[in-house]
């Protein structure tokens, strides 16, 4: 089963409960853009940070979500 945006955001905000997290489809239902701005990515790499995101989707990277744009950001760095 494809969980739906908010489903998606739901999952994120689990692990990073600060978090602002905008989901979106952009090809069929299964290929998602998404943006994460948290506080918990401050000091961690870029790819630190996609890595968190994903072990908050777990399983559903591997199933589910085909494909996933992902930008993430600290506060100060979209401020």
């Amino acid at each position: 089963m494809i969980p739906t945006t908010e489903q998606i955001a739901d999952m994120v905000r689990r692990q990073l409960p600060d978090a602002r997290v905008e989901v979106r489809l952009y090809a069929g239902d299964d290929h998602f853009e998404m943006s994460v701005e948290s506080a918990a990515f401050a000091g961690k790499s870029r790819v630190a940070q996609h890595q968190m995101v994903y072990a908050a989707l777990g399983e559903h990277m591997k199933q589910a979500i085909h494909a996933l744009a992902l930008k993430t950001s600290t506060p100060k760095e979209s401020a």
